[in-house]
Formats: C-alpha cells, sequence, structure tokens
C-alpha cells in the first residue's frame, strides 16, 4: 500500500485488531481469487455445485432459517440528532450503536480470514460514481459483492486518487437473530452490519451504500439515489427514451427492466435495453437533464417468480455463472422454485421436499448475477456521464382505485405521487405480507435521512433552466370482482410506456382529471390484445369518493413528519383534493 492510502490501511489495521482474525485477504478482484473461494467454500458446504451440465458456473448458497430477509427493525439510522434520522428510521445516538455493535464485533473474526474488498459502486471513470471499502469474515460476502460491484484493483486505484471512501464493517458472527444489528452512520459515511449473511445485510455495496448511505451524500451534493430500475425503449426509428422506475421488492423491477415487448411490437423494431434493475443514482446535467447511472454491476433478483412467461431475459442471464441463495433443487441438481418445470426433491433449507413444510424454495430466494450476461444488457450502463431520463414511474401493489396509469401535471404533483406511493407488503422483507403500507419512492426502507427534508430535496430540482423527466404512477395489479389481475402486464406493458413516450414527445393529449392525466380514448394501443372494453374502462376508472378517502388518508401519513414537511407537498396534497371535491359539487348541486 502506497502513503496515500495511509487511512485505509490504518482503518484495517483497527479492525484487525478488534476483531482478532487468523489472517487478512486484500481482494483484487481476479478471476483466479474468484475460483479459489469457490473451491473453499465448497469444501467447508457454504456452496454446492448444480449441474454443470445444465448450469456451468452455478452454485447454491443456503442461508441460515432465521437469516433470510432484510431486518428493518433491527437497520438503524445514527445520526447526531435524532430529529435528522425522522420517522421514517430507527435512530439510535452514535456513540451508543458503536459501542453496541463494536462489543460484538470484539474477538468475533477469531480463526478466520478478514477480506479488505475495495470496491466502485458505479463505472470505474464516471464522476457519478462512489466508492467504498467492506471488510468481511464471509467469502460468499465477497463472491458476491465481486458480482454486484466493480471490486479489486481498479476500484482501489480510484480510492487512492480520492483519497475518500465508505467504510463498511462486516461479520457474520454467530449468526444469531438476538444479535444482528445493521448501522448506519451517515455522517461519518459507515456501516457496521454484525450477525446476518443475507445479501441486504451483508452486501454492504448494495442498500446500504448505495441507497441509505447515498440518499444522504445526494441531498448534500446535489444529486438523488433512488430505489429504481433503469431502462431504456427504443422506437422503430431508432430513438431512444431511458425510464427510471421506482416499485417496492418483489413488485416487478426486474421483470420490468428486462422486459421483452409484444411479438406485434418486436416485428416493428421496438427494443427494449436493460440499464439497471433496482438502483438509479441521478444527477442534473449541463443541459438540465438528470442523467442516471445504475451503481451496481449485477442483479440479486427475487427468484420465485422468474419464469419462461414473467421474464425469459432473467432465466438466459442465470443460466452460467451465478450464484443462487435459498432455492430449491431437482433430482438432477438443477435449481428449482415456483413457478419452473420440473420437479423438487430437496426444499431451501436442505430437507426432501414436503409441502407440509411450505414452499420448495423461500419466497425470498434469490440470484446473482452479472448484469452484462442479461441478453438486453445496454452497453450505454457503462458510459461515465450517464443516461438523460425522460421519465420517471412510481408504482406499487394496490388492488383496487388506482388506475393503470396516469401522468402528474407537473414536478411538485409527480413528487407527491410518489410521496404518496402504497403497497401491499412482500416476502423481502421481514413480517405480515400482504398488508398496504406507504413507501414514498420506494425509499422507505433505505432513505437514510429524514423523509420530510427528502421530499424537500426532491422538490428543490424544480428551478429555472431544469428540463425535468415527467413523472408517471402505474399499477399493474388492480383487480377486478373475481379477484384476477385486470391487466395482463409483463411485455404488454410496453403499451403503458410507449403511451407514456408519446405524451413525453407531446404527441398524445390524454385526458385531464382531478389526479392527473390518464390515456385517452383510442391512445392506448391494444392491437393483438385480447382486452374487453370494460376492462379497459375498469382500470381507468376515477373513483372520486375513493380518491377523496385516499387524499385525506395521504395527508394523514403527511402530518407524520411534522414540521420537516415542506409545505408546498402539503399545498399540493390540498390541492388535489379541492379539485376532487369541486366537481363532485358541482354534480349534486
Amino acid at each position: 500500500m502506497t502513503s496515500k492510502l495511509a487511512a485505509l490501511e490504518r482503518w484495517v489495521n483497527e479492525v484487525a485488531a478488534q476483531t482478532r482474525p487468523a489472517k487478512i485477504h486484500w481482494c483484487d478482484g481476479s478471476d483466479a481469487e474468484y475460483q479459489a473461494l469457490v473451491q473453499q467454500m465448497l469444501q467447508t458446504g457454504d456452496l454446492i455445485e448444480l449441474n454443470q451440465q445444465t448450469h456451468p458456473g452455478c452454485y447454491l448458497h443456503r442461508s441460515n432459517p432465521s437469516d433470510v430477509a432484510r431486518v428493518e427493525h433491527l437497520t438503524f439510522v445514527c445520526t447526531k440528532h435524532e430529529e435528522d434520522a425522522g420517522p421514517n428510521n430507527h435512530w439510535m445516538a452514535p456513540a451508543e450503536a458503536h459501542a453496541k455493535i463494536d462489543a460484538l464485533f470484539d474477538g468475533c473474526m477469531q480463526g478466520r480470514t478478514m477480506y479488505v474488498i475495495p470496491y466502485c459502486m458505479g463505472p470505474i471513470d464516471s464522476p457519478l460514481s462512489r466508492c467504498g471499502v467492506e471488510i468481511t469474515d464471509s467469502p460468499y460476502v465477497v463472491a458476491n459483492m465481486r458480482t454486484m460491484t466493480r471490486m479489486g484493483a481498479a476500484a482501489l486505484a480510484r480510492i487512492e486518487r480520492e483519497g475518500h471512501f465508505v467504510k463498511g464493517l462486516h461479520s457474520t458472527g454467530e449468526l444469531d437473530p438476538e444479535r444482528r444489528f445493521i448501522m448506519h452512520f451517515p455522517e461519518e459515511l459507515t456501516i457496521k452490519s454484525y450477525g446476518s449473511g443475507y445479501g441486504g445485510n451483508a452486501l454492504l455495496g448494495k442498500k446500504c451504500h448505495a441507497l441509505r448511505i447515498a440518499s444522504f451524500q445526494a441531498q448534500r451534493e446535489g444529486w438523488l439515489a433512488e430505489h429504481m430500475l433503469i431502462v431504456g425503449i427504443e422506437n422503430p426509428q431508432g430513438q431512444t427514451h431511458y425510464i427510471a422506475a421506482a416499485f417496492p421488492s418483489a413488485c416487478g423491477k426486474t421483470n420490468l427492466a428486462m422486459l421483452i415487448p409484444p411479438e406485434g411490437y418486436r416485428q416493428n423494431g421496438w427494443r427494449v435495453w436493460t440499464i439497471g434493475d433496482d438502483i438509479c443514482w441521478m444527477r442534473p446535467g449541463e443541459d438540465g437533464r438528470l442523467y442516471a447511472i445504475n451503481p451496481e454491476a449485477g442483479f440479486f433478483g427475487v427468484a420465485p417468480g422468474t419464469s419462461a412467461s414473467s421474464n425469459p431475459n432473467a432465466l438466459t442471464s442465470i443460466s452460467s455463472d451465478t450464484i443462487f441463495t435459498n432455492v430449491a433443487l431437482t433430482a438432477d441438481n438443477q435449481p428449482w422454485w415456483e413457478g419452473l418445470p420440473g420437479t423438487p426433491v430437496v426444499d431451501w433449507q436442505g430437507r426432501p421436499y414436503d409441502p407440509a413444510n411450505g414452499p420448495a424454495a423461500h419466497p425470498n430466494s434469490r440470484f446473482t448475477v452479472r448484469a452484462k450476461q442479461c441478453p438486453t444488457w445496454s452497453p450505454k450502463a457503462e458510459d461515465a456521464q450517464g443516461v438523460p431520463i425522460s421519465a420517471i414511474v412510481f408504482g406499487g401493489r394496490r388492488p383496487s382505485l388506482l388506475p393503470l396509469v396516469m401522468e402528474a401535471r407537473d414536478w411538485a404533483h409527480g413528487v407527491l405521487m410518489g410521496a404518496a406511493m402504497g403497497s401491499e407488503t412482500t416476502a423481502a422483507a421481514t413480517g405480515a405480507v400482504g398488508v398496504l403500507r406507504r413507501d414514498s419512492m420506494a425509499m422507505k426502507p433505505f432513505c437514510g435521512y429524514h423523509y420530510g427534508d427528502y421530499f424537500a430535496h426532491w422538490l428543490s430540482f424544480d428551478k429555472p433552466g431544469a428540463k425535468l423527466p415527467k413523472i408517471f404512477h402505474v399499477n399493474w395489479f388492480r383487480k377486478g370482482k373475481d379477484g384476477k389481475f385486470l391487466w395482463p402486464g409483463f411485455g404488454e406493458n410496453l403499451r403503458v410506456l410507449e403511451w407514456m413516450i408519446a405524451r413525453v414527445e407531446g404527441k398524445a393529449r390524454g385526458a385531464e382529471t382531478p389526479i392527473g392525466t390518464l390515456p385517452a380514448t383510442g391512445e392506448l394501443k391494444l392491437d393483438g390484445l385480447d382486452l374487453p372494453r370494460e376492462t379497459l374502462a375498469e382500470l381507468l376508472n376515477l373513483d372520486a369518493s375513493g380518491w377523496e378517502m385516499e387524499l385525506h388518508a395521504i395527508g394523514e401519513y403527511l402530518d407524520s413528519f411534522g414540521k420537516r414537511l415542506p409545505a408546498q407537498l402539503r399545498q399540493e396534497q390540498q390541492r388535489v383534493q379541492q379539485a376532487l371535491h369541486v366537481p363532485r359539487k358541482a354534480a349534486n348541486a
């Protein structure tokens, strides 16, 4: 190490003195290093080799059954002042948090190897990228960080040039749920995670750095770190519009990011390009537009729901060189989860499969794979300046009320749409499934500071000279009286994206309503789609009384952020509420 890396060396030595590992390994990110790690994990049983004829380079990892998802109740944002963390986060005073977790780290790596992982979030030469170093005792984490980030020598060289980085310290500890914490210190650019080997808790470049710490950095530096996919939609004329979209976990983000156009669209020359499926960093460019990078280099996707019908591109991506976590196995040692053909014989815990024990694959089982393996991966994902964003889309799982698509009338209305987002909870986080909760911009578990300040930061981008994206809200999950989804979803979602692009280009007039602009009659192209007219009418129906109740509930939600809620957002909520109320009064007069 050179003298410029003295701060890093000093920190590594401090951690080694605290955790007392048997040895220290500085990761270089090479193929040889990865293969050595794989062989080591095969010998210890941390990895199981899958069928190398059908899935070359693929392996299975099984978590401890108590360690299968993010643990939001054990995830803390540790700012000096509790108010700065906000009601959207669990807070602990930094001194108390350090003391509590450092006691757990004391001697925890005895007999283990301590790995030092230099990594870069984003293209290695992009000014939008940020570097970090994760110290861990988990070879599984090292292998996954190599896939998910630009990890190794090039990242270390950038850290040496810049002289600063996010510090992340992780140990699997004893995998005891009673001795498990994920602590974030935004003002110190530091993360400490103990007692979990699960992705979002252990791969510290992912949610911890790329969202909780980065969102804090972004607010101070004038950019946005968001829980969004980035997808490029290329029309038959060869023009590509890039769209950033926020959905809570397991709401179809990866499917949308890798969307395959309906057959008629493919024949007409439409193409879809994948930039990212989970995280988006956006910064205003010199031309006033927002430019985005995907800070990740891989996909950490939810396996259940990934099938030949829902996401053939993802299936192709994970047919080789993939680490699977908590999936089931077939008799010939292929990975299996609900939705795939074949029959599971071993469940995610390694037991003979018995339906009485629950699903064969864990509902939050995962795959980790390099993004470049996706058939629709865009080389623009490596562009240092990022891609220009034409539209921002918010959405969630709402069985009723929310229409298929609506456009905000302006930026402030769009921020309200994002702030008001609600979705039924999924298996990606511990707790009850199917409960409606507000999840503003899909960032509730990931915003590293007070949501009121976060909303104000969003609003601040609307300034003279800004050429901001149009903002939309979608709901693929509206159900009919029979409980079935009204919209077919998956590839057919391109029809909705096409309408958005037409709005961006000024080629669709839309239909103005109090809640936003909806597609006018005939504007959604439904050729080749068996969708009855009455179903489309239900998908776009505006239930005024239902919306008045919704706006009242949104108001109560906004009240929870107290004095830090921007007055402009409250005024916007009241404006929409009034717009709904006036026509109804007139109709009743």
